[in-house]
């Protein structure tokens, strides 16, 4: 018998409507039948990346259950998130956790700090005595690099906003959930105390096996994770596979770009190309854009590219591209 995924985003589609006049409606496709999977026999940390309005938020609201499909499925465990029982949705919300990328705006700044763990202390019944609450709390904030004496009784406007993040990890690391979403998480805090952050990352991937689904615009930030990697243009996957495969190699034009545009650690080594941006055509946005989004400013387009989306072609067995480059054949592109 097979193992059900962790999680499975199957054909995945959002589209948001707002009308222009009585007669006309604007569509845009946040995210355009997106699939990706994280398994369940091994802790996967799996990162999508892409610049901003390519779609990676709505895409994690979804897996959140915070935002309804137009069309496609989240499943977890083998079951659909938006038909789950009331019961099964509550082990869902503690099993599925978020980290978002305001550490500012996550708080009530009218409670201090120690709530934000009491209450999940409280809820899902961890401990049985106030002592054995407090002792829980310090391992938590322990657990993430922070001293208990420096933060608990404080109120979030006295903390940095690196502190208000590891507390939020702090949280998860009492609920122990299988999956981390992590929206943007390191954005607003300083370069020292974002390593730390994705540190502990790592650690409750080996140590607790916590998966996670990492949001982000920074290659860096994936690279340094590690394991797979995803990007995201337009609302649609263009690329697929291992981090190192896909940065070593990128494979699809949109890809190739971003990897070409990271600075170089040579600090004598400077860019010898002006950048040239070409802004997006109405017709990129279109429900209807059943084609390469990427043709008009792909320097490799061909005339198929307008007149078809390209299916998600394998490269290597760790590396997949949507791209009709590696059509070796030519032919109709490949059901999705």
């Amino acid at each position: 018998m097979s193992i059900q995924p962790l999680l499975e985003v199957a054909d995945l589609t959002k589209t948001f409507y707002a009308q222009r006049s009585r007669s006309a409606h604007r569509t845009t496709v946040a995210v355009d039948r997106v699939s990706l999977t994280l398994p369940a026999d091994r802790p996967t940390i799996l990162s999508v990346v892409g610049e901003s309005g390519s779609g990676k938020t709505t895409l994690a609201r979804m897996v959140l259950g915070l935002a309804t499909p137009t069309e496609g499925v989240v499943r977890y465990r083998g079951f659909d998130i938006g038909r789950m029982p009331r019961v099964d949705w509550r082990r869902y919300r503690r099993e599925v956790q978020a980290v978002f990328q305001d550490p500012y705006g996550i708080y009530n700044p009218f409670y201090r700090i120690d709530r934000v763990l009491k209450l999940v202390i409280t809820k899902f019944k961890l401990a049985s005595t106030p002592s054995e609450a407090d002792a829980l709390m310090d391992q938590a904030l322990q657990a993430v690099g922070l001293r208990p004496a420096d933060i608990r009784g404080r109120y979030p406007h006295q903390l940095s906003g690196g502190e208000r993040q590891r507390i939020m990890l702090a949280r998860l690391y009492l609920l122990r959930p299988a999956l981390i979403v992590a929206d943007e998480p390191v954005t607003m805090i300083d370069a020292a105390v974002r390593a730390l952050f994705l540190n502990i990352l790592l650690d409750f991937r080996d140590t607790y096996g916590m998966s996670c689904l990492f949001i982000t615009h920074d290659l860096s930030v994936s690279y340094y994770l590690g394991g797979d990697i995803a990007i995201m243009n337009r609302g649609r996957i263009v690329e697929r596979g291992g981090v190192d495969t896909v940065l070593a190699r990128p494979a699809h034009p949109y890809a190739q770009a971003l990897v070409k545009a990271l600075p170089s650690s040579d600090p004598n080594h400077r860019w010898q190309e002006r950048a040239s941006i070409t802004p997006p055509l109405e017709s990129d946005t279109q429900t209807d854009a059943d084609r390469c989004l990427y043709a008009d400013r792909c320097p490799s387009v061909m005339p198929r590219c307008r007149k078809a989306r390209p299916g998600l072609y394998t490269i290597s067995p760790d590396q997949q591209a949507e791209c009709f480059l590696y059509d070796s054949a030519g032919a109709d592109p490949p059901a999705r």
